[in-house]
């Protein structure tokens, strides 16, 4: 017997959607908020190369903006957002977005990790405790769309 994870109820609205089709869309989630992330962090990274934007840079726009389109990591960063563009329109097609959209809160949790431990970013307490916030906002989301349809 395999061992099951019931997926939240909204994952399976289409009519006649399966247990695979309610996995797969959970999956296309997953994977779009993880483009998202991956692209967040690359365009820090890139934009960490480029330099911060001031009144200077501001004043010579063209300079800077030439620049930041020299700058590989930006063009990749964007590449991941719009690979995650593509994968966040199918979940819009399967799921309600009062159910998928709070799922982007993911990134915010992934976002914060990464950025600590990848790009060595301090993160104070306080920024860790609304990290926690936000996953257990994620948990009582979840268990919302689990208790609609009485499971």
């Amino acid at each position: 017997m395999a061992l099951e994870t019931p997926l939240p109820d909204g994952f399976a609205a289409a009519p006649g959607a399966s247990k695979t089709s309610s996995l797969i869309s959970m999956v296309f989630l997953v994977v779009s908020v993880g483009f998202a992330v991956a692209g967040q962090v690359i365009l820090k990274a890139a934009m960490d190369r480029v330099g911060r934007i001031g009144s200077a840079e501001v004043a010579a726009f063209g300079d800077y903006v030439g620049r930041a389109a020299r700058e590989p990591r930006l063009w990749f960063g964007m590449f991941l957002f719009g690979v995650s563009g593509m994968f966040w329109l199918v979940v819009l097609s399967r799921v309600p977005l009062s159910l998928a959209y709070p799922f982007v809160g993911l990134s915010y949790v992934a976002v914060v990790l990464l950025s600590r431990f990848v790009l060595g970013e301090q993160v104070p307490g306080l920024r860790w405790i609304g990290v926690l916030v936000v996953a257990a906002g994620l948990v009582i989301i979840g268990l919302s769309a689990r208790s609609v349809r009485g499971g």
